[in-house]
């Protein structure tokens, strides 16, 4: 568990809230971060001349400097694995990310789940590796509310405010809405208002913060937080617990050089047998790379299949 924890403290929170808080609440903002501030990595160590950069995203579950910081190490990695200067590229919307690898505009991508899902079915993305932590592939959405609230269940959220993370996002949205459909439920008639925060820091902040009444969020961005910052157990709490989801993959656009895939597939897969990857693979908690197969995103398209697509909130 502590090293689950740690998998997303080595790089969360710069220390405040960084995308704005938007969506139907009403003045509910936080410090908005311009996604120019985030650093592009071109490591200086790579012979350009003539190359193609090695363009890599990352989806920004978490505040976009606390991300540009922490994937330093594993972009710069990639680049001189591959032989070419290497560049972070980041968004602040899932489907903006989702974008990027459907043009081919990046050659490699970190995404969430529930975009994982919905961008192999628009647009054929694939899978590449996903990040073992502890031995398993597997993360939660848990719902939760202010320390002090009274709400104990789920149902006790009728007539709340709720903050949602991202319209793609499973952990911080479908899973949430699939629970009120087996309640016979939906969104925009159970929840008083909902938002969109952009981020599973902000969702939890939030609801620390008493600006919301309940969140759903993902796992290892609560537990990571609450590891780094210990104060936020007294603010929150979790009311409910998913089954298990399959971990946030690593992908590659469907038109990518298969050379080049097969490339970076060898790179992730092995780096743990190699001294700076291990130092890399350490700093994220990561046990390893493996293998990973479309079959353990069922549950999530069940679930699509189940609640519908609605354009809710």
């Amino acid at each position: 568990m502590q090293k689950r924890r740690a998998w997303l403290s080595s790089w969360l929170l710069a220390g405040a809230i960084g995308l704005a808080v938007s969506g139907c609440g009403e003045g509910l903002h936080y410090k908005a971060l311009r996604l120019s501030d985030v650093e592009e990595i071109a490591p200086s160590n790579i012979p350009t001349a003539g190359e193609h950069p090695l363009r890599v995203a990352v989806a920004s579950v978490i505040s976009p400097k606390s991300t540009a910081g922490s994937y330093r190490g594993l972009v710069a990695y990639l680049g001189k694995k591959i032989g070419r200067p290497a560049e972070l590229i980041q968004r602040q919307t899932y489907a903006e990310t989702n974008d990027l690898v459907r043009r081919g505009d990046v050659d490699i991508a970190l995404v969430c789940s529930g975009a994982y899902v919905a961008g192999q079915r628009d647009f054929g993305m694939e899978l590449l590796v996903a990040p073992q932590v502890n031995g398993e592939v597997v993360y939660y959405s848990y719902l939760i509310v202010p320390g002090n609230s009274p709400v104990q269940t789920p149902p006790q959220l009728r007539g709340k405010v709720f903050a949602f993370t991202d319209p793609l996002s499973n952990s911080g949205r479908l899973s949430a809405a699939y629970l009120l459909w087996q309640m016979g439920e939906r969104p925009d008639t159970f929840f008083q208002k909902t938002i969109y925060t952009y981020s599973h820091d902000n969702s939890l902040k939030a609801v620390a913060d008493g600006l919301v009444d309940g969140a759903a969020v993902d796992s290892l961005v609560y537990e990571a937080i609450l590891a780094r910052e210990p104060r936020y157990a007294e603010r929150v709490r979790i009311i409910y617990r998913s089954p298990p989801y399959g971990m946030p993959p690593v992908v590659v656009p469907p038109g990518l050089d298969p050379a080049l895939k097969a490339q970076l597939r060898d790179v992730l897969l092995n780096m743990h047998q190699d001294q700076e990857g291990q130092s890399i693979l350490a700093e994220l908690a990561i046990d390893r790379f493996v293998p990973i197969a479309d079959k353990a995103y069922a549950s999530i398209r069940d679930m699509i299949s189940a609640v519908g697509q609605q354009k809710w909130p």
